[in-house]
């Protein structure tokens, strides 16, 4: 069974159980991006707008970020880290993973302007770089050789899945405009945009992270700095409670309640000759036979 079986189905499950988390994380991202790109436009004008620009980028990539560690966060099946905290705890990654996508973007924008299948070869390999930051510890260049030798050996699986989460991202999107069909087309660009990447995100985010957890298991990789690997099956280990009770060490040896005897009881001196068995005694005589030789019949 490949270790990607069902994994739509859980980050689904993870998405439905935590979508106020989530969600809330991509709209506050999304919103504060969006309303510093219109002050800048409408402030410096050109200017504003190339500032803005790189600023949505960095958002991005702290969306990435502040998602993935979101995932790991909740994969217990509570939330420890609110919004502010899963913030704070993504901040330390957003320059790493600003590095590796862009350099991951030029590599396969490159590969898709030669003949197509490199760039969605390099898109499959190069798909679990911002994981192997946030959760793994890599840093921006050494994620891409770890997420390649992840990938490896479950590569069509990756890109299967990916193929379905695109479809549905399209169909969202759909769905989205529709939606929004009659608002103005500056506001419904605008409000579309916002909700869908409020809504969609996420769910790739919880994609994402669940491959990374299941295919590092495969490999038995730790998926975390100092954890141990699973090995084969994927999957989490079962939760561990402790060591089991100790009533005290096991005893060495029986015990013992007297010396043992060091050989049988003797009841008396052995007998230097073999026993002999009892001869049978003579059979009782009762008179002398009737008729005998020397007697006579009775006058």
């Amino acid at each position: 069974m490949s270790p990607l079986s069902g994994v739509l189905g859980e980050a689904w499950a993870l998405y439905r159980r935590h979508a106020p988390h989530f969600i809330l994380i991509s709209f506050v991202i999304y919103l504060v991006v969006a309303v510093i790109n219109a002050l800048l436009s409408w402030a410096l004008g050109g200017v504003g707008a190339f500032i803005g620009v790189i600023f949505s980028v960095f958002g991005m990539f702290l969306l990435q970020a502040a998602l993935v560690k979101a995932v790991q966060d909740v994969r217990d099946g509570r939330v420890d880290l609110d919004l502010r905290a899963t913030i704070a705890a993504a901040l330390p990654y957003v320059g790493s993973v600003a590095v590796a996508s862009i350099l991951a973007s030029i590599g396969i924008a490159i590969g898709f302007v030669l003949i197509i299948v490199p760039g969605l070869i390099l898109l499959t390999f190069w798909s679990l770089i911002v994981p192997h930051i946030v959760i793994g510890g890599s840093g921006a260049l050494d994620s891409f050789g770890r997420s390649w030798r992840t990938v490896r050996g479950y590569a069509w699986n990756v890109f299967g899945t990916f193929i379905v989460v695109f479809l549905i991202l399209i169909a969202a999107q759909i769905v989205l405009s529709v939606i929004f069909l009659a608002l103005p087309y500056g506001w419904r660009s605008f409000i579309a945009d916002l909700v869908s990447g409020a809504l969609v995100a996420p769910f790739l985010a919880a994609v994402v992270t669940l491959i990374y957890y299941r295919l590092t298991a495969a490999h038995g990789e730790p998926a975390e700095p100092g954890a141990a690997g699973y090995g084969a099956p994927y999957g989490p280990p079962p939760p561990s409670y402790g060591p089991p009770p100790s009533y005290g060490p096991p005893p060495s040896a029986p015990p013992q309640y007297g010396p043992p005897p060091s050989a049988p009881p003797a009841y008396g001196p052995p007998s230097s000759e073999p026993p002999t068995a009892p001869q049978p005694s003579e059979p009782p005589q009762y008179g002398p036979p009737p008729g005998g030789s020397g007697g006579g019949s009775p006058a």
